[in-house]
């Protein structure tokens, strides 16, 4: 594609160098993807023929700490773009402060909780100074690689599902500007579900931002309700489909949802045969390495998503093609047989059974390796302590009152609380079931009572975004009988870095504990780690957090891209809490899913 000089208009319909041009788009998130698999990735979508990527950016990756900004490595932006432009893909970015995506928080970095005097995703002042200086650091990245730069995108999106949440005018005017003024010149878009109470209130259309429509299926109707909205407003523009759901997430305690390759393409062929433009969302779904799973809510419940984000897309978690992406070639090659197509890469995987487990400590015997302590008189939630993600644990000691057993409640805590008295679990509690009472005899005249909180992921999506549930640990205490209980020390455990623990220091059956184990390969492919027989926990190879797992199912294996593994001896470390473990771990060539009965979730 080269530096020159390109343009793109939106006028009745999309214009490309002044030629009409139907934008076939597909997701590709970089931060879902490991960077040695770009390539692979968006030579795929070159490959069915399509002609643009579309990205989210996520704002909690790229500061997370107030002021510190990271562009680097597994989220190089600019080189993710710089390698789709090298395949000749045009551009699609999505860097709006909230993104949904299924990611933690919606993309928003958790440190704007500690603020209680700030609304997030508002006209507050306060939040849109936070924005500044965040598109300070990212908007020149962007500027330089639109398309009337030099560059590939052709077009930024201001705000993502804003209708669905809010209708803060002032709000997405501040955005657009705040965009405008750092030298975005591409057009500006929004998308929305395309009903007309959801465009009215997230859309900027009179101030000319195009509106787009997020749905997976009734295209025709869809794009209907789209268009009489364009038309209300006076506009002539064309449609687009922003986010054609061409498949699911998942959550655990919940089957994998899958979607019949036909009916996708069917889907893919209605919008285009009806003049629209589309984004398959996902086009390649990914992995939400580390913390990074987002979470729905019904009512007062949270439903974590798993680590894989598969999405059942045309490529699978690894990047392979699916049916859906041969379903979705022949599709296109019927409707533009001119358009070139190639053959797909597919990548290789391996297997390796029973490795093992060669080295464990407990979690209370290497806390120093991990963390500084930090003491007060009350309990904080982690925010508080500035931490983000990961695990808290909170110690105290308890003076026995009486000889039969005392009642203890953690009082107002997410996501999962685990308690114990002097190393030993007394309970284990989820979500609603927090400050339920424990009962328990403890043993000594003075016992040490530690409570192991678990940020499980923060929702991502709809009115619960700014809910007092999005605040993780303890939140106001622990009370043993009828009083609070003080005389706190608090560890922040984000377990970001793991390479100092001292496993001869010692394990008790029980407890939270790491367990480490090694394997030798000649030549680094992808391989799943099978977490069956392991409860719940994260995985770490070689340093890096690669996700969660959790025994409830459905999907029982954490992938593992080749781009994280090296010729010679790699380490493989499970955090696991439950006590719930195995002595041998193995890697499979493609991912277990377990078909669960309808048991829900709790």
């Amino acid at each position: 594609m080269g530096r020159s000089i390109h343009s793109f208009k939106i006028t009745n319909q999309f214009l490309l160098d002044d030629e009409p041009f139907t934008i076939l788009s597909g997701a590709i998130h970089y931060m879902r993807v490991h960077p040695s698999d770009w390539h692979h990735s968006l030579y795929n979508l070159k490959a069915l023929g399509f002609n643009t990527v579309e990205t989210y950016v996520p704002w909690n990756l790229h500061e997370p700490k107030p002021g510190v900004f990271d562009f680097s490595g597994s989220i190089d932006l600019a080189a993710f773009l710089d390698e789709a432009a090298s395949l000749g893909l045009y551009a699609i970015v999505r860097p709006s402060p909230f993104i949904c995506a299924e990611w933690e928080f919606g993309g928003m970095p958790a440190w704007l909780l500690r603020q209680h005097d700030m609304r997030p995703r508002s006209s507050d002042p306060k939040f849109l100074a936070h924005v500044a200086r965040y598109y300070d650091h990212l908007m020149p990245i962007l500027v330089s690689r639109q398309i009337d730069k030099g560059g590939n995108i052709i077009m930024m999106q201001v705000e993502n599902e804003y209708g669905s949440y809010c209708e803060d005018k002032d709000y997405l005017r501040a955005i657009r500007r705040l965009m405008v003024e750092r030298g975005v010149s591409v057009p500006l878009c929004t998308s929305d579900g395309p009903w007309r109470g959801c465009l009215r209130a997230g859309t900027l259309i009179d101030d000319d931002v195009l509106c787009t429509g997020n749905f997976g299926s009734h295209a025709k109707e869809n794009l209907e309700a789209l268009s009489a909205f364009h038309k209300e407003h006076g506009k002539q523009w064309p449609l687009m489909c922003m986010e054609l759901w061409d498949g699911w997430f998942n959550r655990y305690g919940e089957n994998v949802i899958r979607r019949d390759p036909e009916d996708l393409a069917s889907c893919v062929r209605e919008v285009l045969e009806l003049g629209g433009s589309l984004n398959l969302y996902m086009f390649h779904g990914g992995t939400n390495f580390g913390f990074m799973n987002g979470c729905s809510a019904r009512h007062t419940h949270d439903l974590h998503q798993v680590t894989s984000y598969d999405y059942d897309a045309p490529l699978d978690e690894q990047g392979n093609p699916t049916e859906k992406y041969f379903a979705i070639q022949r599709t296109i090659h019927d409707l533009y047989p001119d358009i070139a197509q190639s053959k797909p890469l597919t990548k290789k995987t391996f297997a390796m059974p029973d490795i093992s487990v060669s080295e464990r400590v407990s979690l209370f015997n290497v806390l120093d390796m991990l963390s500084e302590p930090i003491e007060a008189q009350y309990s904080m939630p982690m925010e508080e302590m500035g931490q983000s993600y990961g695990y808290t644990l909170y110690t105290t000691t308890v003076e026995r009152d009486r000889s039969d057993e005392e009642r203890i409640r953690v009082i107002d805590a997410r996501d999962r609380a685990q308690v114990f008295v002097n190393g030993d679990k007394v309970a284990t509690q989820y979500q609603e079931h927090i400050g339920e009472d424990i009962h328990c005899v403890l043993p000594c005249e003075q016992n040490r009572l530690d409570v192991l909180t678990e940020d499980m992921g923060r929702v991502n999506y709809g009115h619960k975004l700014l809910a007092d549930t999005q605040h993780k640990g303890i939140r106001t205490g622990v009370c043993v009988d009828l009083h609070f209980v003080t005389g706190w020390e608090m560890r922040c455990l984000p377990l970001d870095n793991i390479d100092s623990l001292d496993y001869s220091a010692g394990w008790v059956e029980g407890q939270p504990s790491f367990y480490r184990a090694k394997f030798d390969i000649s030549e680094p492919a992808d391989t799943f780690i099978d977490t069956t027989g392991f409860g719940k926990g994260v995985a770490f190879v070689n340093g890096t957090n690669v996700g969660r797992f959790w025994d409830k199912g459905p999907i029982m294996t954490l992938y593992v891209p080749h781009g994280l593994l090296h010729p010679g001896t790699n380490e493989l470390v499970m955090f696991e809490t439950e006590g719930v473990y195995d002595a041998k771990i193995s890697l499979r060539s493609e991912p277990v899913i377990r078909t669960l009965e309808q048991e829900g979730v709790e």
